[in-house]
C-alpha cells in the first residue's frame, strides 16, 4: 500500500509539472520574471498570472476558497522557487498594482499562439481571414459600489452588470480581444477600442447592434470588410446613382445628419432559415467575390460566440461574479477571460495535432480535465485526463427537435428583428449624391 501511495504521488507531481509546461508554453517567455530582483516581494509577475489563471478554473463558492486551493497547487508547480504569500489580500493588492501590464504581456502571447495553433488550415475560411464581436452582460454582486460603479442596464430588480465584448477569431472558435464597462456602455465603443489591434483586412461578423455610420465607414477606410444583420431601425436607400454600378441589391446608409459626407455603398442580402428572413449588410458588393450562400454560411458561423458566452456564464460559472468592489469585479472579469482563452487553446492544440475539426472542442469537457488534474489525485489516471484534451470534444448528436421547448418564467422571448427600412432616392438627394461625387473625382 505505501509503494502504491508514493507511486500515485510521484504521478501527481509529473502531472501536475505537465499542467504548467503545458501553460507556459502558451505565456510570452519574455516580460513575466518568475524570481523579483526585490526580494521583498513574495509575488513575482509569472506567480501572479499562473494563481489568476489557476482561480479562474477553480471551483469554489469564494474566491478565498479558490485562492487556497490553488496556492496549494502552486506551492507544487513551483517547488524550488520562494513561496507566493499566503494571503488573498496581499495576492489581490499586488495584482491590482500589476494587472494591466500583465494582461497587454498575456494576450499579445496568447495571439500569437491562435495564430500557431490555427495555422494554415483554421487561420482563414475561404480567402477570408474571419472575425466575430458580440457583447453580452455579466452580473455583479449587489452592493451600493458596484451599483454605483456599473449601473444596472437590464430589467428592474437585476444586479450590477459589467458590460464584456468579445472578439473571437470564428476559424478557431478562440478569442482574439475583449473590451468591458459598465452595464450601460456600448458595445460599438468596445468594438471601436479593439479595431487597432484587428489583422489588416478582415471579415467581421456582427448583429443588428454593430451598425451605424460612423462605425461602417471606420471600418471601411480600415480595409476591413463586414457582414451585420440589418434590423428595422435602419434606413436604407436605393437607385440613389452614387455607385458606378447599382444591382438590385444595391444600397446606400446615408443618415439625415451626414448629409455633408458620401453614402456608404453596401449590398443588402436577403436569406431564409426556413423560419424566418435574415437581412444582412455586407461592403463586399460582387457576389463573385462573396456569393450569397457565402454570407449565410459565414453568419450562421456567428453563433460561436453564442456558444462561447455560455461556456462562460454557465461552464465556467462566470454569470455573477464574485467580487464585491469594482475593481476586484474587473480584475475577476478580465483573468476568467484569459483563462477561458488558455482553456480553449490548451484544448486546441490538441484537437490540431489529432486532425479534429476545432469547432468541436468542448469547454465543459476540457474543464472536467483539467479541475481533474489541478486536485492533485487520480495518479495515472489524472495523465490520461491530461491527455484526455484530446477527447474534449461536443457530442456527435443530431437534435430532433426544436431547443427551446419550454417557456421559462424568467427568460426573454424576444421576437426576430423587422427588416430594414428601404425606400427609392428623392430627386434631390440624387442631385446631392452627385454633386458630392464630383468633388470626390476631384479631390
Amino acid at each position: 500500500m505505501k509503494r502504491r501511495r508514493l507511486a500515485s504521488q510521484t504521478a501527481s507531481r509529473v502531472y501536475t509539472q505537465q499542467l504548467l509546461q503545458a501553460i507556459g508554453k502558451l505565456l510570452p517567455t519574455r516580460g513575466l520574471q518568475l524570481i523579483c530582483a526585490d526580494r521583498r516581494l513574495r509575488w513575482s509577475d509569472r506567480l501572479l498570472v499562473v494563481m489568476a489563471i489557476l482561480m479562474s478554473w477553480q471551483e469554489a463558492a469564494a474566491l478565498k476558497d479558490a485562492f487556497e486551493s490553488c496556492w496549494q497547487l502552486l506551492t507544487r508547480l513551483y517547488p524550488t522557487r520562494r513561496r507566493g504569500g499566503h494571503s488573498y489580500e496581499g495576492f489581490i493588492k499586488r495584482l491590482q498594482s500589476r494587472s494591466q501590464t500583465l494582461l497587454s504581456l498575456v494576450c499579445s502571447g496568447l495571439r500569437q499562439a491562435v495564430r500557431r495553433v490555427a495555422g494554415r488550415r483554421h487561420w482563414k475560411i475561404g480567402r477570408w481571414l474571419v472575425m466575430g464581436v458580440d457583447g453580452s452582460r455579466i452580473d455583479c454582486p449587489r452592493t451600493a459600489a458596484n451599483e454605483l460603479a456599473f449601473g444596472c442596464a437590464g430589467r428592474r430588480k437585476t444586479r450590477p452588470q459589467q458590460q464584456l465584448t468579445t472578439m473571437l477569431h470564428v476559424g478557431t472558435g478562440l478569442i482574439w480581444d475583449w473590451r468591458r464597462g459598465g452595464g450601460k456602455e456600448p458595445e460599438r465603443t468596445h468594438l471601436r477600442q479593439m479595431l487597432p489591434g484587428l489583422p489588416r483586412g478582415c471579415l467581421l461578423l456582427a448583429d443588428a447592434g454593430f451598425t451605424g455610420y460612423d462605425l461602417l465607414g471606420e471600418l471601411v477606410s480600415l480595409g476591413h470588410s463586414f457582414i451585420i444583420r440589418a434590423a428595422g431601425n435602419l434606413r436604407l436607400l436605393k437607385k440613389l446613382g452614387f455607385a458606378l454600378r447599382e444591382d438590385h441589391d444595391t444600397v446606400y446608409l446615408w443618415p439625415a445628419g451626414k448629409r455633408d459626407q458620401p453614402p456608404l455603398v453596401l449590398r443588402l442580402v436577403r436569406l431564409h432559415d426556413g423560419r424566418k428572413s435574415i437581412y444582412l449588410l455586407t461592403n463586399v458588393l460582387g457576389a463573385a467575390a462573396l456569393s450569397d450562400e457565402q454570407i449565410g454560411e459565414m453568419y450562421r458561423r456567428r453563433w460561436g460566440l453564442e456558444v462561447f458566452y455560455r461556456g462562460l456564464k454557465q461552464t465556467m460559472e462566470k454569470r455573477v461574479l464574485k467580487s464585491r468592489s469594482p475593481d476586484k469585479a474587473g480584475l475577476e472579469l478580465d483573468w476568467s477571460m484569459v483563462g477561458v482563452w488558455l482553456l480553449g487553446l490548451l484544448t486546441a492544440e490538441r484537437l490540431a495535432s489529432q486532425q479534429i475539426d476545432l469547432g468541436r472542442s468542448s469547454v465543459a469537457g476540457s474543464l472536467r480535465v483539467l479541475r481533474r488534474v489541478m486536485q492533485g489525485h487520480g495518479g495515472l489516471e489524472a495523465a490520461r485526463n491530461l491527455r484526455g484534451l484530446r477527447q474534449a470534444v461536443k457530442d456527435d448528436y443530431i437534435r430532433q427537435g426544436p431547443k427551446a421547448s419550454q417557456e421559462w418564467a424568467n427568460k426573454k422571448n424576444e421576437g426576430p428583428p423587422k427588416p430594414p427600412i428601404v425606400r427609392t432616392a428623392k430627386a434631390s438627394e440624387k442631385q446631392l449624391a452627385q454633386h458630392l461625387k464630383q468633388k470626390q473625382t476631384a479631390a
